[in-house]
Formats: C-alpha cells, structure tokens, sequence
C-alpha cells in the first residue's frame, strides 16, 4: 500500500498556527490550481489524526465527500461527523493501522496532519509527499517535520512555482 502527503507549509515549516489556525492559507481564489483535485482523485482514503478532524469540521462542510477517512486517536471512542461522512475510527502504531487499512483493500491513502504525518514518517511509512510553500513566515506553530530516531532519505521528484507565489516540491522516498 502507498501513503502519501499533501500539504502547505509556512515558509518557516509550519502546517497550522499553535492552535491549530490556518488562517494564513490563500483561498482558493488567490492561487490557481495546483494538483490537489487530481491527487485526492488518486487515493482510496484519508488518514488524520483528532485534531485534523477538529480543523476541517470548523469548516463548516465536509470536505472529503464520500472518500473514505479514518480518524486516529487512542483516546476517543466515538465520533461525530456530518451525516454525510464516510469516517471509522482507529487506533494503533502506524505499521498496524497500515495493515488494517490494507486488509481494507486501500492501494493508496493520503495521510494528513502533523502529528500523523510525523508518525507515519517515523515510521518509515511515506512513500511520497507534495509539499507547497506559501509566501508567509508565520513565527511559530505546529511544524510539519518532528524528531525522527533515524534519517529518512527521499528523492527530489520535481519543483513547481506558480504566479500566486506558491511553490511546490515533491519527493519520493527512497526505500525503506
């Protein structure tokens, strides 16, 4: 099974503010489009951990349609999602929630929010990331990349800049 990332960053590396704000993001809009349509289009799920889902629910719409997501935490029980929310909830090291999820018959899921993406890398288990580059220091907040126990050696695949200021780098891991 494949795994990979899709994410904005600061230009200082961060993905949200402290509390979880990504108020400084563009709209959709400002930038022009960028590949995150047709990389959605390409995964049989999403992966987030509690405090992504407490983010895109302050939406105020769900936005991953019917596309299955499941949520991590080894503390809730239950979920409350929109009616229309495709979700189950999980709990577990990475190695095992990747086994579940292929049992599950996934090929390919998007895993999303910091603390899951530093789980899954420290796990060794992203096999691809899309990272894009917004035009703002930020000063602090939740970084995209924690503490890692061992090197995880990737391969630049290619770098896009676009008019909006948005410039966009992708890797491939390198093995595992």
């Amino acid at each position: 099974m494949k795994a990979s990332v899709f994410c904005a960053t600061s230009l200082d590396g961060y993905i949200a503010r402290s509390d979880g704000g990504i108020d400084w993001l563009p709209s959709a809009t400002e930038v022009e489009p960028h590949g995150y349509d047709e990389f959605f289009a390409s995964v049989d799920a999403v992966v987030i951990g509690r405090g992504t889902l407490e983010t895109v629910l302050g939406f105020g719409g769900w936005v991953y349609g019917k596309k299955p997501v499941v949520v991590l935490s080894q503390s809730l029980t239950t979920l409350t999602v929109p009616e229309q929310a495709v979700c189950e909830l999980m709990a577990g090291d990475p190695h095992d929630i990747v086994a579940r999820l292929a049992a599950h018959g996934y090929r390919h899921v998007y895993v999303d929010g910091g603390v899951t993406i530093q789980r899954f890398l420290e796990a060794n288990l992203i096999d691809r990331m899309t990272i894009t580059r917004v035009p703002v220091l930020i000063g602090s907040g939740i970084p995209l990349f924690g503490a890692l126990s061992h090197d995880v050696r990737w391969r630049h695949v290619r770098t896009t800049s676009y008019n909006s200021g948005l410039v966009q780098s992708e890797y491939e891991r390198v093995s595992r």
